[in-house]
């Protein structure tokens, strides 16, 4: 039990920390995924949808 007191400050401090710093990394992964897959819908979309100069006369 001795060494539990002696530890527990360390983790009262670096907790925190640690876990902001994991939302953060989890945050921006699923942002950054979240656009790249937008950009890859938006171009098979625009591949799709591109027929060309259109006439309008």
């Amino acid at each position: 039990m001795i060494m539990w007191d002696t530890i527990w400050p360390y983790l009262a401090a670096i907790l925190p920390t640690i876990i902001v710093a994991l939302l953060f990394y989890f945050l921006m992964k699923g942002m950054l995924e979240g656009d790249r897959r937008e950009r890859l819908a938006q171009s098979q979309w625009e591949k799709n949808n591109d027929k060309g100069p259109e006439d309008n006369s």
